[in-house]
């Protein structure tokens, strides 16, 4: 079996049995199963959620996407061997801790394979809530041309590239394309502020305005708890993205969980600890695949400016990576994966087969 056939690269295709449009974006997709299936598994599994509730089997992959394209590389390997289990094994760890210490749920509801989730349909709010703990990327970017206000906080002037800042950074945007909010365009992943939410808090789908304190309480715990963990790993906890959203339990009560993923390398940056006390950056996070797209191709600005888009397109699709540097981004996932996680990760040699294989004869969910 060639290595190419150990990545799962398409994985929308798999016979869930389903009765809607599967939905596929950059890196999961996500089969809603019928309501005879929710309520059968909801019955039979015993899940904390209402009996009639919508479930859905998310299946990651192994695809690699960055400056909003698809990546692939030599010998047909179309995405990073490791990478799907290795950001869903990080992101298990992460919200199981959550729940340990307290924190809030999310939306998953179990695990029956290390790519697949059984999830719960949740009501996302409408932000993607980022958390900066140090200066580096976009904000820097801002920042030494001048800007001092990000997300209507304002910070000091002479700080340094990848400097600590004074305090965690909140700074959230928005989700998607939102329509009639005063002040704010209606246009995807808009920087808004606090102000704004509290203005506008239905329009971003909270529940109550006392949500915006849980909401944010919860997005600094979270980084509290990755980041302290991370430390004790001597690793860098340097921005993240959380996403949150309703979901209702099985007596009727309305609970803001964890989303999406969380303090994985696609979404946050994580730095070695030791690099970073010598002076030095090394990326444990899809930052460093990003960095290593701006130094193989000899005119990065085609990554970096939104006007060539469609060059950029090009450059993804008709460009096979050489297969080291695809290893070389396997070895920086599961290796934080492994730190983080404190055990080697198991790989599947055949992932399709072994998804169908577990939903069919454990979930009944394959026809």
């Amino acid at each position: 079996m060639s290595l190419a056939d150990k990545v799962l690269a398409v994985n929308d295709d798999l016979p869930i049995r389903t009765d809607a449009p599967v939905h596929s974006g950059k890196v999961r997709s996500v089969y809603w199963l019928t309501a005879a299936d929710s309520a059968r598994l909801v019955a039979e599994r015993g899940y904390d959620v209402a009996p009639d509730a919508p479930l859905a089997i998310m299946v990651i992959s192994d695809r690699i996407s960055a400056f909003d394209c698809i990546w692939h590389g030599e010998g047909g390997m179309r995405g990073v061997p490791g990478k799907g289990a290795a950001l869903n094994a990080i992101s298990n760890h992460w919200f199981r801790l959550f729940r340990e210490r307290g924190l809030a749920d999310s939306h998953i509801l179990e695990i029956p394979h290390p790519l697949v989730w059984i999830v719960q349909k949740a009501r996302p709010v409408m932000i993607e809530a980022i958390a900066r703990q140090y200066i580096t990327g976009s904000m820097w970017r801002a920042y030494e041309k001048g800007e001092r206000e990000f997300c209507g906080i304002k910070i000091p002037d002479g700080l340094q590239r990848d400097q600590k800042l004074p305090e965690l950074l909140i700074t959230p945007s928005t989700k998607g394309i939102l329509e009639g909010i005063p002040g704010v365009p209606a246009v995807d992943d808009v920087n808004i502020t606090r102000t704004d939410i509290e203005n506008n808090y239905a329009a971003f789908n909270f529940l109550s305005i006392d949500d915006i304190d849980r909401y944010e309480t919860l997005l600094r715990e979270g980084f509290d708890v990755i980041s302290g963990e991370l430390a004790n790993l001597d690793q860098v906890f340097v921005d993240t993205k959380f996403e949150f959203g309703y979901v209702t339990d099985r007596a009727g009560n309305d609970k803001l969980i964890y989303m999406d993923e969380v303090g994985t390398p696609d979404s946050s940056r994580i730095w070695d600890g030791a690099a970073l006390r010598e002076g030095r950056v090394v990326e444990n996070s899809k930052e460093d695949f990003r960095q290593l797209l701006l130094q193989h191709f000899p005119d990065p600005d085609i990554l970096l400016n939104k006007a060539r888009m469609p060059e950029r397109q090009a450059l993804a699709s008709d460009n096979a990576l050489p297969t080291e540097v695809l290893m070389a981004i396997s070895k920086t996932y599961v290796g934080i994966a492994e730190k983080i996680i404190g055990t080697s990760l198991q790989l599947a040699d055949n992932p399709k087969a072994e998804i169908i294989d577990v939903l069919r004869n454990e979930f009944s969910l394959v026809d």
